[in-house]
């Protein structure tokens, strides 16, 4: 269902067209090409309120891309966050590394943050936007808000789930497409297998 006013809640960096909900806490450049923040994540792990900033968020899952990479695997990364910025659990595509085509950075990050409650008021960072199996489980669970690294390499769909109320957030992150773009050049065919794309 759209938003209350029926506009989409898309926003895309560069796009002042599009209406973007969205304002971070304070201003900051950490992730926006592929920069790490550092100082912002403590020894445990844990996320703490002060990196509720997107591209923050995106940095957790572009580490997990980056070893998806790394391992011969499909390089998308996923964090879920709660409302204070509290990481509740990461995770990255493992069709290649378990052998299961379910395992998709979305739903790893998910699994992750095991049982709770409700997903509402959490956000799912992911470094490209998600398919339509990872769509489902972000609508079916509540989950408010989407912070996208890119969409240039495969649309997925952020689109239908703005049009369904969700918060998306593209921030056309340009390491996260050029991470993409070299693993479809070098590994085309196991690519097109992962999308479904029958033929490929």
């Amino acid at each position: 269902m759209p938003s209350p006013g029926g506009e989409a809640l898309l926003s895309r960096a560069g796009d002042a067209r599009r209406f973007s909900p969205w304002r971070p806490r304070r201003a900051r450049d950490a992730g926006r090409n592929g920069a790490s923040a550092p100082g912002l994540i403590g020894d445990s792990g844990e996320m703490t309120s002060d990196t509720v900033d997107p591209a923050v968020m995106l940095d957790v899952a572009l580490e997990e891309a980056r070893a998806g990479y790394a391992e011969g695997g499909i390089p998308v990364g996923a964090a879920l966050f709660s409302a204070d910025g509290t990481l509740l659990g990461r995770g990255r595509n493992r069709r290649v590394q378990d052998g299961d085509p379910s395992t998709h950075g979305e739903t790893a990050a998910f699994r992750a943050a095991g049982r709770r409650p409700s997903y509402r008021d959490t956000t799912m960072a992911t470094t490209l936007s998600p398919c339509w199996y990872c769509s489902g489980l972000i609508l079916q669970f509540g989950i408010s808000r989407v912070v996208i690294g890119e969409a240039r390499t495969f649309e997925g769909r952020h689109e239908f789930l703005a049009g369904r109320g969700v918060e998306v957030v593209v921030l056309d992150n340009a390491e996260c497409a050029e991470l993409m773009t070299a693993f479809i050049r070098e590994q085309p065919r196991l690519w097109q297998e992962d999308i479904g794309a029958v033929g490929g």
